[in-house]
């Protein structure tokens, strides 16, 4: 069986929910990313933000992204799946939640993320096709 550890990319690096806007997108240029993790003082996954999530929730509302905390922006439970569990298992949340990014849990630590990425080098044509149509369904 092959397992979301088997084809996470790992070392996720976090934005702390207590940095600004900023501090995230010179994150993501620095990593050559368009999301990251939101982890909270306690390094527990707290929610995910992407560059998308600053232009359209911050800039395009009028926001200060130096006065704004990626925390503000994590909204609900984080989407997760379990390292352990089946690669087809993780595919199908991804699918069910439309989200093109899954971060990897082992406990309560965050231990990778998985993306469509990650999805196309570890399995068949056939099944990235699908899963990235379903992800991408409006």
């Amino acid at each position: 069986m092959t397992t979301a550890r088997d084809i996470m990319s790992t070392d996720p690096r976090c934005v702390r929910e207590d940095e600004t806007l900023v501090d995230a997108a010179r994150l993501m240029r620095d990593l050559d990313v368009g999301a990251l993790p939101i982890c909270g003082r306690d390094n527990r996954l707290k929610g995910m933000i992407t560059d998308r999530d600053i232009v359209v929730k911050c800039l395009a509302e009028g926001g200060d992204p130096a006065g704004t905390t990626a925390g503000s922006l994590g909204e609900g439970k984080p989407i997760t799946v379990r390292a352990d569990d089946d690669i087809r298992d993780a595919l199908q949340v991804m699918q069910d939640h439309q989200v093109r990014r899954l971060p990897v849990i082992d406990g309560h630590d965050l231990v990778g993320i998985i993306s469509q990425a990650d999805i196309a080098r570890s399995l068949s044509a056939t099944e990235t096709g699908e899963t990235v149509a379903e992800i991408s369904e409006d």
